[in-house]
């Protein structure tokens, strides 16, 4: 393999500066000068949407693998991305809701719904839900990288297919004295969906702050009213579960 890099390559070549930085094209007219910041924490959030998808094809070879090390440190970077995307947000805070009136209008029918990596991330976490495949069809046939992550197992699924090739339970898991690289695995999955749940409640938050609990969101969403509902949504359900199994009352 072929380490040495071509001399002509330079920080603005490699990073292709100049067509990034001409990506960020605002629609008011004349141009609002908030309108580049929304802009910008969306587009980077799509970035690492990018990173983030890559990384869990990553997370369910090694899980399919039930390498559980590779697994457990593909997991640490995966929330750390979801900690930068959720911390994104906070710059749309500066963001008064009398400003954003001011060029809102010039966003289309354009939604965060809409973010086919945003929703082919959710499905590969493990949503199935049949309202989730509803909303998913509203903006017509589901995208093919949606699809592609709904046709593979979920993440809970794999996990639980790891502990089944190593001959051990979840319970088992839980109620061993001894730390095991299943268990931290475990633990870091509920870290990623507690990571998940922050994005979502900050974004409820957001919203709410920007438009009102109750003003429908743009592509004709119910805007926070439809967000608050994702809150609660769970990956691992079984992962939840056990603690009650095994710590519940009367079992310490």
């Amino acid at each position: 393999m072929d380490t040495h890099a071509d001399d002509a390559i330079s920080y603005p070549t490699y990073l292709k500066l100049s067509e990034l930085l001409a990506l960020q094209v605002p629609q008011s007219t004349p141009v609002h000068p908030d309108e580049l910041l929304f802009i910008v924490v969306h587009q980077s959030s799509e970035l690492w949407f990018k990173v983030m998808l890559h990384e869990i094809d990553h997370l369910v070879s090694h899980m399919v693998a039930a390498d559980s090390l590779a697994a457990l440190n593909t997991l640490k970077r995966l929330n750390g991305l979801m900690s930068i995307v959720a911390q994104s947000l906070t710059a749309l805070d500066t963001l008064p809701p009398q400003r954003f009136a001011e060029f809102r209008g010039y966003l289309g029918k354009s939604s965060g719904s809409q973010s086919d990596q945003f929703r082919a991330i959710e499905a590969a976490s493990g949503l199935r839900e049949e309202h989730f495949i509803q909303v998913l069809k509203e903006h017509g046939p589901i995208p093919p990288l949606v699809q592609a992550a709904l046709d593979r197992p979920t993440l809970q699924a794999l996990y639980e297919g790891m502990l089944e090739k190593a001959g051990v339970t979840l319970e088992g898991v839980y109620a061993a004295k001894e730390t095991t690289p299943h268990f931290l695995l475990a633990e870091e999955l509920l870290e990623y969906e507690q990571g998940f749940a922050k994005w979502r409640f900050l974004h409820v938050q957001l919203v709410e702050r920007i438009i009102g609990p109750l003003t429908g969101g743009t592509g004709g969403t119910l805007g926070a009213k439809y967000l608050n509902r994702t809150v609660a949504q769970r990956f691992f359900p079984a992962l939840w579960a056990v603690r009650a199994k095994v710590y519940g009352p009367g079992k310490a």
